[in-house]
């Protein structure tokens, strides 16, 4: 090979920072290659135990850690990590899971060691929460929404020092999604949603899995990129337990009923057109309207262009007839949807911002025309309960409610006027979790209500016929059935923190007195 005068080219010459010449270049560079070629093939980012990994990611007292809700119920993420770190002595740490269920009450013994400090989270529900309700924790429990939550990740007000992700599967460098379609996993989430935003802006990321698969696990919900450590367990959750919780086939003739009117009132309100696009919520009667838009839309020959949010199995139902073209998807909500996922181009898993953050120009629930809700509680305002029961007690989480109500070219939100002996139709809630002016209609058991913001809505629904009422006389019925129930009573100890989707305080949760 000749050897060049590189200083002969004037091209070459003026480029900064040649001073070698190419074939000792071209030598360092082959030997580089070599170097990296020798360390991928021993190098992963597999680590012994969770206990490596907490050390690796350097945790230390008072960081933040995060976690994820794709199991549901059937989570044994959360409280294996939280179990290693309480036997590691790391104290004052802040939980940032997406949500809590039932299966998280061992968390109660961690904030009682000091393990646990503070909580930020959509919701809580059995002993932990009850605690909580009770004054267990110092510092109030910050309540967000999915949207809420992820603006508040994206803008730096909720900092993630080291995430905990359970994946279903992952290959040894770190691609991991909510299945796999190379090898049967134990456990199947579907979409990784919520996730996918955490794995994106903490600091050190950890996949905890039960099934690693050769490389490259592709498609994937989080690639390697992002991917610090990954621990191998023997089992990331228990399958049964992604379809407990909200999620439910109902057959109570209260919730069918809500249903059909709810469908009535789609179908009459102007936004029941052929490419409409729309979202369900997780309650009986919202999920029971599934199977009478789908006689509406047949009926009418209409069809959807997506459908948006937690998916579940009577949404895959209907995108398999034809009815509904595309599924957008941050949470799968059963198994039938989580298989769907797996096997349908059409049906696309997207993280928590391009779902509902307020700061994503570009998020979803800004093109829906319609969202059906469920409710705790509704006030005369519209303002909506979806997190306190009756006697003040945390027993929910706010999920995207108020995200797709305010997103929503028409909220829907249902409920039974009452509950056993309780109203849900109240002069003032306990807590408000999304504000009135974004919700257009109510529909109970007992007849509709319409915002009087939506004079239009209320015009088209008395049009078609529809059992129209104005909500302070659905509120009067409930009272005169059921009496007017005697004020919960409160310390004033601050227990929660509801924040409203861009972050502002929209209310304070106290501690329930004895």
């Amino acid at each position: 090979m000749k050897e060049t005068d590189i200083s002969s080219i004037p091209y070459i010459n003026s480029l900064s920072g040649i001073k070698e010449p190419f074939r000792d270049g071209c030598r360092a560079m082959q030997k580089d290659i070599i170097c990296l070629k020798e360390r991928s093939a021993v190098h992963n980012k597999v680590l012994p135990s969770i206990e490596k990994a907490v050390e690796m990611c350097g945790l230390k007292d008072g960081m933040t850690i995060s976690f994820h809700h794709h199991f549901r119920n059937g989570d044994y993420v959360l409280n294996m990590v939280m179990e290693t770190i309480a036997r590691m002595g790391i104290k004052d740490l802040t939980v940032a899971a997406s949500s809590l269920a039932e299966i998280h009450d061992p968390l109660v013994g961690h904030i009682k060691s000091g393990v646990v400090k503070r909580i930020e989270t959509s919701g809580m529900r059995s002993k932990l929460a009850d605690a909580i309700s009770r004054g267990l924790m110092d510092i109030p429990v910050t309540f967000r929404s999915h949207g809420g939550r992820a603006y508040a990740i994206e803008s730096g007000q909720l900092k993630i020092d080291v995430a905990f992700l359970g994946a279903p599967s992952c290959d040894p460098y770190g691609n991991a999604n909510g299945y796999s379609r190379d090898h049967d996993t134990g456990i199947s989430c579907g979409s990784m949603g919520y996730a996918k935003l955490d794995a994106l802006y903490a600091d050190k990321v950890v996949i905890i899995t039960d099934n690693i698969v050769p490389y490259p696990n592709a498609p994937f919900g989080i690639p390697e990129s992002q991917v610090d450590y990954i621990v191998k367990v023997d089992a990331i959750g228990d399958p049964q337990g992604i379809m407990s919780g909200a999620t439910r086939y109902t057959k109570n003739p209260k919730e069918l009923l809500i249903a059909e009117t709810t469908t009535e009132v789609i179908a009459a309100s102007g936004y029941f057109y052929d490419g409409f696009s729309f979202q369900l919520g997780t309650g009986g009667a919202s999920l029971a309207t599934a199977r009478f838009l789908r006689e509406k839309m047949l009926e009418e020959k209409i069809k959807a262009s997506f459908v948006l949010g937690g998916i579940t199995g009577q949404v895959v139902k209907l995108h398999e007839e034809g009815l509904v073209k595309k599924l957008l998807d941050v949470q799968s909500f059963d198994l039938i949807a989580a298989e769907s996922l797996k096997n349908n181009r059409f049906h696309q898993q997207i993280d928590a911002s391009y779902y509902a953050s307020p700061g994503n120009e570009g998020s979803a629930v800004n093109q829906l025309d319609v969202v059906v809700l469920s409710a705790l509680e509704i006030d005369t305002d519209f303002n909506v309960n979806v997190l306190t029961g009756s006697d003040g007690v945390i027993r929910g989480a706010i999920g995207g409610h108020c995200d797709t109500a305010a997103g929503a070219g028409m909220a829907i939100v249902v409920a039974p006027l009452m509950r056993g002996r309780i109203p849900t139709i109240v002069k003032r809630l306990n807590t408000i979790v999304t504000p009135g002016k974004t919700i257009d209609v109510v529909v109970t058991d007992q007849g509709i209500a319409v915002n009087p913001q939506r004079p239009e809505l209320y015009e088209r629904l008395t049009k078609a016929g529809l059992h129209v009422r104005r909500i302070e006389e659905l509120q009067e019925s409930a009272e005169r059935l059921a009496g007017c129930p005697e004020p919960v009573r409160y310390t004033d100890k601050v227990v929660g923190v509801v924040t409203y989707r861009d972050g502002s305080v929209i209310d304070l949760i106290y501690q329930i007195a004895e």
